[in-house]
């Protein structure tokens, strides 16, 4: 956490205390076109690995909000039956992969979660001996691969997706800021990857340790790169629960002006609410999933239930709009690796996505920005895969 000293500060570095930890999660997986064949006239035996059991706060509401989704889902389906199981996991590796042996025992043409990236690679691990494909509930690309298919939000696409609009808009000389801990480092790697393959250009890199004094010793260094380089952007890794809020008040002090060079962001900048009223983030550019087909999802979701999703909880969803858009077709292979990638994708509760052969995944995200300290959406979330520039 990074302390307070100077009352200049003082508005910035309060959300930083508001603001809990956006923590990177795992997988990204890679499709061989393996998978068993099922009978598409009965009910399809899926199963749903959920961390209830854990000691980690907030994982009995993450396991439940799963499953709600998953059998809203369920309920969704037009002529498509899905015979459910759920298995609990306690967010442990050796549980995880107990819990995938036992539901294939039991009968599971697929698998839907684990969460965390440990657990799902286990699971993955147990489930490959049985020819059976995991859709992870992770966004770590690390655990990626072989019958292991990650459904979260992944830095490689969203860097695509805004390296892509930059270069669109002439911002695309990006001199990328990132924190030297295992998300910065991987968030920088995405950016130089998605720029590479996008038409921008990755001009320069500064990093800066998890600490105050280290991003306040940066901001003369990014300000002096950013002239000498000829950055027409500023392309940050750092979080509304970091550095974020004290990055985007001192680079403006120290004279980048972000009227003439944008300011981006890989992590979402509209998470805490309260994070709208910094006076750095006005201007910013960040994606975000598609504000209205997620509204919906929230407002159905807690019509049905009595209270909001967790925030990943309509992966559940997404996992079986998946497995009912294949199984829809009525074809035995709808679930082996080759089905799961298919390029047109599928559609979920915050907009299209498509599983990726290397196991990651492409969703169409929005491009927003901050004004008047209320998001904005200056790019739509694209409505299919065709020409979408992800």
């Amino acid at each position: 956490m990074f302390a307070v000293f100077k009352p200049a500060r003082k508005a910035a570095l309060a959300a930083i205390f508001a603001v809990s930890s956006i923590a990177l999660s795992a997988c990204d997986p890679i499709g061989t076109g393996g998978g068993p064949t099922i009978n598409t006239s009965k009910p399809v035996p899926v199963a749903l690995l959920v961390p209830r059991g854990s000691a980690q706060q907030g994982d009995a509401v993450l396991a439940q909000s799963l499953e709600n989704a998953a059998r809203l889902a369920i309920a969704d389906l037009q002529g498509i039956q899905i015979d459910l199981k759920v298995y609990d996991t306690a967010g442990n590796p050796d549980t995880a992969a107990a819990a995938a042996t036992q539901a294939i025992s039991d009968g599971a043409r697929i698998i839907l979660g684990p969460v965390y990236a440990e657990a799902a690679n286990a699971a993955g691990v147990a489930a490959a001996k049985r020819n059976v494909n995991v859709l992870a509930f992770s966004n770590n690309s690390a655990i990626a691969g072989g019958n292991v298919f990650i459904l979260g939000a992944t830095f490689d696409n969203t860097a695509r997706r805004l390296t892509s609009y930059a270069a669109r808009q002439g911002k695309g000389n990006m001199l990328v800021v990132s924190g030297d801990d295992a998300a910065g480092q991987a968030g920088r790697a995405s950016i130089q990857n998605a720029a590479a393959a996008t038409g921008a250009n990755v001009v320069g890199n500064v990093s800066y340790e998890l600490s105050q004094q280290s991003v306040i010793n940066s901001v003369q260094t990014i300000r002096d790169s950013a002239a000498s380089k000829g950055a027409t952007s500023i392309f940050m890794t750092a979080t509304t629960a970091g550095a974020l809020p004290l990055l985007t008040q001192l680079l403006p002090e120290a004279g980048l002006d972000p009227a003439t060079t944008q300011y981006i962001g890989l992590t979402r900048w509209d998470i805490p609410a309260q994070t709208l009223a910094l006076p750095g983030v006005q201007g910013g550019w960040f994606a975000l999933p598609d504000p209205t087909k997620s509204t919906q999802f929230r407002d159905r979701y807690s019509a049905t239930y009595g209270g909001a999703p967790h925030s990943i909880g309509g992966l559940a969803y997404d996992g079986i709009a998946a497995i009912g858009a294949l199984v829809s077709a009525g074809k035995s292979d709808a679930l082996t690796g080759a089905a799961l990638t298919q390029g047109s994708g599928f559609q979920g509760v915050s907009g299209i996505f498509r599983l990726r052969p290397d196991g990651t995944n492409d969703r169409g995200l929005a491009i927003a920005t901050i004004q008047e300290q209320k998001v904005v959406v200056i790019d739509p979330a694209p409505s299919s895969f065709t020409g979408a520039g992800l």
